[in-house]
């Protein structure tokens, strides 16, 4: 048998778990790059350089930056992007950046990284097949991350793996259209006699098309 790539274990390690596994192994990997980031790179004249061709990190990534202890580090690169910002303020116009936020790129990165592995699964038959099961046992992937997977590898996803979440998303659909009609005007007995899942089921449809976005 052929060794498992580490993205295997990854993979099955994160099927166990609740949600879309690719949107878990990025939140945890993301956390872990800011966090090596602060740590690793911040005398690192390239990377500070960088960070500042971005603009800093997006939104939605800065968020992140108030979790952290080293508020050295944060300081550090915060005063040169927010200098930038002053300079531009005061010439009234404003630049534009040449690179996406660090954060985002590398999420690109891994996401591209598991959904290609996911896609083209092992040369080792009968860890594919180990792959299969737990994989179809877990939650899936949810839509950004399946529609990112279609627009990376086309026909070429595998047929298991677009049956499985095909007809994940068409249950959900026909879930969601039950909890529709079963909440109108006169059908409370029809709606008390759904299960508990189907009576919050669009709180599940708005996290599978959402995915995980990092707070």
């Amino acid at each position: 048998m052929a060794e498992k790539h580490v993205n295997y274990f990854a993979l099955q390690k994160a099927c166990e778990k609740d949600g879309c596994p690719v949107c878990r192994i990025i939140d945890e990997r993301i956390n872990r790059y800011i966090d090596g980031m602060l740590f690793e790179h911040i005398s690192d004249r390239t990377f500070r350089a960088q960070y500042r061709e971005a603009g800093g990190f997006c939104s939605v990534h800065s968020k992140t930056l108030l979790n952290y202890r080293d508020g050295l580090a944060v300081a550090i690169l915060g005063q040169g992007t927010l200098e930038e910002y002053i300079l531009d303020f005061k010439k009234k116009k404003m630049r534009r950046y040449k690179l996406p936020c660090p954060a985002c790129a590398e999420r690109l990165r891994i996401e591209q990284e598991f959904l290609s592995f996911l896609a083209e699964g092992s040369d080792d038959k009968s860890s594919d097949e180990e792959l299969k099961k737990f994989f179809c046992l877990s939650e899936g992937l949810c839509v950004p991350h399946y529609a990112q997977l279609v627009s990376l590898k086309g026909k070429k996803v595998p047929k298991w793996l677009s049956s499985f979440h095909e007809e994940k998303f068409e249950k959900l659909v026909e879930r969601t259209k039950r909890f529709i009609d079963c909440s109108a005007w006169g059908k409370q007995k029809d709606f008390a006699a759904l299960s508990d899942a189907d009576k919050v089921v669009w709180k599940e449809l708005a996290a599978t098309l959402r995915g995980q976005i990092e707070s």
